[in-house]
């Protein structure tokens, strides 16, 4: 539990750095910042195996780096260099790295759903016990297509992990005020079975029930869903922090900040250092690679 504690500091850490550059314009894409929400894509992550494939939202990050994704490829990637992990053409919304399972990120709301459960179709059809994991907001749950995915992973019991990151915030507008639904319940009437996690900062609840929930896939049972409630303490995209746009949920926001294990957990002087070593190399490496030329343009077009 060490390690995996460690290892959300270390997405934390990485996304203040961003954070910090930010403003200085060396970074060539919007950036959509993960703070708060580190535990959900860590204890999910540390279940899959290399080959299991995981897809996610524009705030990605996380989930890249959780999953194996190289700093060094990411850091490059938002300051928009060839040696970037979409070389310099993705930026931090479209982050993938297949080497490591890393099958997408997309901008559009809810797009990857229908991926990941074309993703688990095959890997059933092939029987390579692969075990797919979707990550999306709770925004996502009022899209068609994200209905349709549920029923149709259901219906051919698809070896998917649905996980629903519910910040309370489509982007400023609280799903409470927009939908009618509960995301458990229409999930529970599509026949998947659900589990709700309400302390999405609880880093070490999170790694055992997907722990769970990612065995019983494994031994071929059918899709699941977790339904994690989570907080983002930054604003939808940039890194500045929504006074004002968010007075409703400030109160949420001390609450959370006050049971988040990062901010109390200490961490040793070594342990920072290591990260902070990394996060400095990943950055000198962004700003001596080249940007991509004209010859790049038509490469990767299919």
């Amino acid at each position: 539990m060490e390690e995996i504690i460690k290892k959300c500091i270390r997405i934390r850490k990485i996304e203040e750095k961003i954070s910090e550059i930010y403003p200085s314009d060396k970074i060539q894409s919007p950036v959509h910042l993960s703070n708060g929400q580190e535990a959900v894509s860590v204890g999910i992550c540390a279940h899959l195996k290399k080959t299991d494939l995981a897809f996610g939202t524009y705030r990605g990050h996380a989930l890249y780096l959780a999953k194996g994704g190289s700093l060094k490829k990411l850091m490059a990637e938002l300051y928009g260099k060839r040696t970037g992990c979409g070389k310099g053409k993705s930026g931090s919304m479209h982050l993938a790295d297949k080497e490591n399972g890393v099958m997408g990120c997309s901008a559009i709301v809810s797009s990857v759903i229908p991926h990941a459960v074309g993703a688990a179709y095959a890997a059933k059809l092939r029987k390579t016990g692969q075990v797919i994991a979707c990550f999306f907001g709770d925004g996502a749950t009022g899209e068609g297509v994200y209905h349709e995915s549920l029923n149709f992973a259901s219906k051919h019991q698809l070896p998917v992990l649905f996980v629903c990151e519910n910040n309370e915030l489509a982007i400023f507008t609280k799903t409470s005020e927009v939908h009618s639904f509960d995301v458990c319940s229409h999930a529970d009437a599509y026949g998947l079975p659900v589990t709700q996690i309400k302390d999405g900062w609880d880093v070490e609840t999170i790694y055992n029930v997907a722990e769970q929930e990612i065995t019983k896939i494994q031994a071929g049972s059918s899709p699941r869903l977790i339904e994690i409630n989570t907080f983002r303490y930054k604003q939808h995209v940039w890194p500045g922090t929504d006074i004002g746009m968010r007075d409703s949920i400030q109160e949420s926001l001390l609450k959370w900040k006050n049971k988040d294990p990062l901010l109390r957990k200490e961490v040793t002087e070594s342990q920072l250092a290591d990260i902070e070593e990394e996060i400095a190399e990943a950055i000198k490496f962004a700003e001596i690679s080249q940007f991509p030329t004209k010859d790049d343009l038509l490469e990767d077009v299919y």
